[in-house]
């Protein structure tokens, strides 16, 4: 099985979030993508975000009826903290191929992340493109020592490292739209249409989220 990996705070979870995992599963032949809400985000404090529950319910609503996609609640499971070494640590060893899809925003200030350094050795990246945000090559975004395990395949068109995964950066659609403005706009009471599916705005109508 090849797995496609998706996280973040779907807070909520709208068309751009979706066509762009969508895209990464056609383009690399991925079997599945996993979609997975955090439980609380290392960068954003706890009180910001709406409970999880409702983000993950929110990401099976959106996705229902597309067999390429699944909503994991095993951040949530765990508690605490996300972060995404623990998700693959989780996940790898299970006779499959996991490969990690991030906006380049993410991957520009990779070494942030939580034990980085084995990261990139477990998974496959998919970089996708974000607005106002120029990408970097490995070279910029990685220490020396690690970037020196990377280097370019022009015949697949991606990076290769020294592990046996790939680094590729896919030009995906991009959307005009952010869970920020779509918060914005419930809590003014405005038109949410076409920006996250009918499901998800009725269940924020529902619930009353982002008042």
């Amino acid at each position: 099985m090849r797995i496609g990996i998706m996280g973040g705070t779907f807070d909520p979870i709208h068309y751009g979030h979706l066509r762009c995992a969508e895209e990464v599963r056609e383009g690399l032949g991925l079997d599945k993508v996993l979609i997975v809400p955090t439980a609380v985000t290392p960068h954003k404090p706890e009180e910001a975000i709406t409970p999880a529950l409702a983000r993950l319910e929110m990401v099976r609503l959106a996705i229902s009826g597309n067999p390429g996609f699944e909503a994991s609640d095993m951040e949530i499971k765990r508690g605490g903290r996300s972060f995404t070494i623990d998700t693959v640590r989780e996940l790898a060893g299970t006779g499959t191929e996991l490969t990690l899809i991030i906006g380049n925003d993410s991957f520009n200030e990779i070494n942030t992340w939580c034990d980085y350094e084995t990261l990139i050795t477990l998974v496959n990246l998919v970089v996708v493109a974000r607005p106002d945000y120029p990408p970097k090559k490995p070279g910029e975004a990685l220490p020396v020592a690690l970037a020196r395990n990377f280097w370019y395949d022009a015949d697949s068109e991606c990076y290769r490292n020294t592990w046996g995964g790939t680094l590729t950066y896919a030009a995906t659609t991009l959307f005009g739209v952010s869970s920020t403005e779509i918060r914005r706009r419930a809590g003014q009471g405005a038109s949410l249409r076409y920006l996250t599916p009918d499901p998800v705005i009725d269940y924020i109508i529902k619930e009353g989220l982002y008042k």
